[in-house]
C-alpha cells in the first residue's frame, strides 16, 4: 500500500451508497474499495458514509502519522471497533450484545472475546 492508499469496506450498503463511492475509488472486489483521494475528499465522503450505511457497516483505512502508518474508522450497525492499545490499533469484536469492549476493558482482560 503506497503512502497516500484508502481503502473502503462496505459490507450489507444500499447500492447507491457502493456507486457514490466509485466515484473516488476503484472496486477491486464485492464491497472493497481502493484509491487515493486527497484529505478533503476523504473527509466528506467518509461523513457520506457515515450517515448513510444505516444496518449495514463501513470500514475505513486511511494514511495517518501513527507507528503503524494508518487509522481506521467504522460506522455502522454491530461493526469492530478499533482500539488503541499502548500506541498500536488493534479492533475489538462486539459483544453478544452488540456493544464493542470499551479500551480500558480490552487492556484490563486482554484481547479474548
Amino acid at each position: 500500500m503506497s503512502a497516500g492508499t484508502t481503502v473502503v469496506v462496505l459490507i450489507a450498503a444500499p447500492p447507491g451508497l457502493r456507486g457514490h463511492v466509485t466515484r473516488w475509488f476503484v472496486e477491486v472486489a464485492a464491497g472493497v474499495y481502493v484509491g487515493n483521494p486527497n484529505p478533503r475528499i476523504r473527509d466528506r465522503l467518509w461523513s457520506v458514509l457515515a450517515d448513510r450505511i444505516h444496518d449495514g457497516q463501513a470500514v475505513m483505512i486511511e494514511p495517518a502519522p501513527t507507528e503503524q502508518g494508518w487509522t481506521t474508522r467504522t460506522a455502522g450497525r454491530d461493526r469492530w471497533t478499533p482500539v488503541d492499545f499502548d500506541g498500536l490499533t488493534l479492533i475489538a469484536r462486539p459483544r453478544q450484545g452488540g456493544q464493542a469492549r470499551s479500551s480500558n476493558e480490552v487492556k484490563q482482560k486482554g484481547m479474548n472475546t
